[in-house]
């Protein structure tokens, strides 16, 4: 059963939550004296919160509210969908695209923190239009539900256990006793590490600029105000700032809280981060010799520079770039394609497949050989010193399934345009993998443009999917998901 007046009554305070966090962009158009824009936020901020009163009326008989799984699964869902919505109409009423289609495509890019766009063009758009754009990769990136959820205390609200539905990675960290704390607690350490980085990035580059990367870093996500993205700053410091950050972005926020506590070995004994920094550390040190033996770069150091910060931004999915890598070795491009596949770490502002999956889909194929060469021996799957319940072995294994399989739906999908394989293989799976750039046409140098409104229409559920981990928007689709 659907509890449909409660979900409706969330989804209406949501989104007076989201129209007051839009309220900066408002000011800041004011600010820049952009008149355009402030039309533009201000119908859409009326829209929202008549919206929000429309469902709040309609839902005044219910007294209690009551979300259960299906619930939470149904308002992530449509909280991600409308929130899009409304948050494309800024650029829809302000002429920054010319179809709808195109400004819901980027809006969704910013809140599942994909940061694939398909504006030809970045800096002669409106200022408060681009702080916008960007601050949806820093909403989605610890997610607007479970920014909600950590301020429900606030608003004198019950909790509800919302967070695992919009939540990534196999396993949930439940950090505190009350859900509302733990939301809070992440957002809070969330919330800490991005104003480290603004304060250290604003040393080299303008306040604007240090916010709008922050966004971009702390989220996972990618957009930037320069249509170089990071490469326009032409800074060896804000490469390797962001390139810190952004290893950090796609860690389990989780092992943060440990560390607060004092629990350090702990934290650095997970079996997931030593994974994925080991990843990072060999595919870093591969594509920098790679580079270094082709005479890409003068010296080793700007091959690493390189290197590393491409490793980071593809492997935690952000989506930055400081050069255009389709011009680099094909071995170099080859272990980023390959990096598409893993993701950040399970609790992470990243999305992908994640590390734990793919280590435990490794060890699953490890102990497949063991029980073929002794068929009487137990091999239970052991994983950060833990037994892996059958359970969890088949989410992970039907997730990766799932996933695979959506990605290749799409790149056919995509290969109605027209475009080269490569083209429309990596734009697939960069926007299910919320990862942002790919390879050929949609590379560090190209961009969404070249789709039709039916493509990005694809892409934009391909990257609602891939940000909600497939399974809770596909239960939506199921029969049994609406039986009583």
């Amino acid at each position: 059963m659907i509890h449909t007046k409660s979900v409706l009554r969330l989804l209406a305070y949501i989104h007076i939550l989201v129209a007051a966090l839009m309220a900066i962009s408002l000011a800041l158009a004011f600010y820049y004296d952009e008149p355009e824009g402030v039309e533009a936020f201000a119908i859409t901020e009326a829209a929202m919160l008549a919206f929000s009163l429309i469902l709040i009326i309609g839902t005044r008989s219910q007294k209690e509210i009551v979300i259960r799984a299906k619930d939470s699964y149904l308002l992530v869902t449509l909280t991600w969908v409308i929130a899009t919505a409304f948050g494309a109409l800024p650029l829809y009423i302000s002429g920054t695209f010319e179809t709808y289609p195109q400004c819901y495509f980027e809006i969704m890019s910013g809140f599942t923190t994909t940061g694939a766009t398909a504006l030809q063009s970045i800096e002669d758009k409106m200022m408060s239009i681009l702080f916008w754009r960007n601050m949806t990769n820093w909403l989605g990136g610890m997610g607007i539900v479970v920014l909600f959820v950590a301020l429900l205390p606030f608003m004198g609200t019950r909790g509800v256990n919302l967070v695992g539905a919009e939540s990534v990675g196999p396993t949930k960290d439940k950090l505190t006793p009350k859900i509302q704390h733990t939301a809070f607690a992440l957002w809070a350490i969330y919330a800490a590490f991005s104003l480290l980085q603004v304060l250290l990035l604003w040393i080299r580059i303008p306040l604007f600029d240090a916010v709008t990367v922050m966004f971009g870093t702390m989220g996972a996500a990618g957009f930037s105000a320069k249509n170089s993205s990071i490469g326009g700053y032409h800074s060896a410091y804000v490469d390797v700032v962001v390139t810190v950050f952004m290893i950090i972005a796609g860690s389990n926020f989780a092992l943060y809280f440990k560390m607060i506590r004092g629990k350090w070995r702990e934290a650095f004994s997970d079996a997931e981060l030593r994974t994925y920094l080991l990843i990072i550390t060999v595919f870093t040190l591969l594509i920098t010799l790679n580079l270094q033996s082709s005479n890409s770069y003068g010296s080793f150091s700007t091959a690493l520079r390189y290197a590393a910060f491409h490793v980071a931004s593809i492997i935690t999915t952000t989506g930055f770039a400081t050069f255009d890598y389709n011009f680099w070795p094909q071995f170099s491009k080859t272990l980023l394609v390959m990096l598409f596949f893993v993701g950040g770490c399970a609790g992470s502002a990243g999305g992908g497949i994640k590390v734990v999956r793919i280590s435990m889909l490794l060890s699953l194929a490890r102990n497949a050989i063991r029980k073929r060469l002794h068929p009487e021996a137990v091999t239970p799957l052991i994983y950060s010193g833990s037994t892996v319940k059958p359970d969890v072995i088949l989410s992970v294994a039907g997730f990766v399934a799932a996933y695979i399989l959506t990605g290749f739906i799409g790149t056919l999908l995509f290969s109605l345009s027209g475009y080269g394989f490569e083209t429309c293989f990596t734009a697939s799976f960069l926007l299910l993998g919320n990862i942002g750039i790919g390879m050929a046409d949609v590379g560090p140098s190209g961009n969404f443009s070249i789709f039709s409104d039916f493509l990005l229409s694809v892409g934009s559920f391909l990257m609602l999917v891939g940000r909600l981990e497939l399974f809770t928007v596909y239960a939506l689709f199921t029969r049994s998901f609406w039986k009583r």
